[in-house]
């Protein structure tokens, strides 16, 4: 007997033997065994490989978030510029009412509810397969300066205790490709400590004029007073000219650890997502590219403050070899900024105004195609 009629015997048989009792299996084993020399375990073996009598049922119970929840979600996520759902799941509420706002609706209302009660965790769960398809590090710039050392003091991580807005973390940001020999654009980042409040500011070069000249640029952006500057032990900041500044306008005046990053934690951390992550690590020179950079700064500015939630650390305990870390939920800087009793209710009037004006989805268009002409400058 060739193996294919063997074959066709045992698939014949199947049913027969699945369905008999301990007697009858026997029968056919020893039929089947006798016409086509198996062993008899090996002929076991080949009944048992055969498709189930009846469909197993899958355990578990029914997923509640169909396809259209996911859709929607992956659309929304999209819209917030890919947030991690620990900041998305908080402020979804209120991207999906700019959204319905500008009548950009990504979901109906069943739809919406559902997304509205989804956990973090599902919402993980939910983008894996959409993030998995999203298809080095810079040079440091930074020259210690000489002056004034002694006259500024110093403030490190641990030593932020102020609960109001005003107070800055500045640092700069070079573009200057895998080079740092000649001149190329820099990046001012400041960052308000209590609100995370952003504001980047496009420089020609790094030199003290320009440094001093983005920092009066942000004093006049910031949607309050500026009462402190945090920067690091460069020359392009201690200096004698942004000393008496600061001295003259009544405005704390700190410096971090020379080769100490973390003194700067804050600002650090938004260098890479707020400017890195942004515009890249490519070399930029020409005032082309300043104008374009500054174009791409303007809508930046408004992206991060108004539509970026962040967590703030609340508390950091050691057990053992491991750090436990505990933070608030996640709002954005524009939100912190109307929670602060600081912050005066004419200025908060305003950047409500300013939040009801933007659409998300265009604001986000807006950049990129901003980052796209400034990619397809000649280098």
């Amino acid at each position: 007997m060739v193996r294919q009629s063997k074959r066709e015997l045992v698939e014949a048989l199947r049913p027969r033997y699945r369905k008999g009792t301990r007697v009858e299996k026997g029968r056919v084993l020893d039929q089947v065994c006798a016409a086509t020399g198996y062993n008899r375990k090996y002929a076991i073996g080949l009944f048992g490989q055969g498709p189930a009598l009846r469909p197993k049922r899958k355990r578990g119970r029914r997923p509640e978030y169909g396809p259209e929840v996911v859709a929607a979600l992956v659309k929304v996520w999209e819209a917030s510029g890919y947030l991690c759902a620990k900041r998305l799941q908080p402020f979804l509420g209120e991207l999906l009412e700019a959204l319905e706002r500008h009548r950009q609706p990504v979901a109906g209302a069943d739809v919406r509810e559902k997304l509205l009660r989804m956990s973090v965790a599902t919402m993980d769960r939910r983008l894996q397969r959409a993030r998995s398809r999203m298809g080095g590090r810079g040079r440091t710039t930074t020259k210690p300066g000489s002056l004034l050392k002694q006259s500024i003091p110093i403030r490190t991580f641990a030593d932020w205790d102020q609960v109001q807005p005003g107070f800055l973390e500045m640092d700069l940001v070079a573009h200057c490709g895998d080079t740092s020999a000649g001149e190329c654009l820099h990046t001012l980042s400041a960052l308000d400590v209590d609100t995370r409040w952003f504001e980047p500011v496009a420089l020609p070069n790094r030199g003290q004029r320009a440094t001093f000249e983005g920092i009066q640029t942000v004093r006049r952006q910031l949607p309050f007073p500026l009462l402190g500057i945090d920067c690091d032990s460069g020359a392009e900041f201690i200096n004698h000219h942004l000393y008496a500044y600061c001295l003259h306008e009544q405005i704390t005046f700190t410096r971090s650890r020379p080769f100490r990053k973390n003194d700067q934690a804050y600002v650090e951390q938004k260098n890479w997502t707020g400017v890195r992550r942004v515009v890249g690590y490519d070399r930029y020179e020409s005032a082309q590219a300043l104008a374009v950079l500054r174009t791409v700064y303007a809508d930046l500015r408004l992206w991060v403050n108004f539509f970026q939630p962040v967590m703030k650390l609340q508390s950091k305990v050691r057990i053992g070899s491991k750090v436990r870390k505990k933070y608030d939920s996640a709002h954005t800087p524009y939100r912190r900024a109307l929670a602060s009793a600081k912050v005066a209710q004419d200025t908060k009037q305003q950047l409500t105004q300013v939040f009801l004006s933007l659409n998300p989805i265009e604001l986000r268009q807006r950049l990129e195609g901003n980052l796209a002409r400034l990619w397809r400058l000649p280098r």
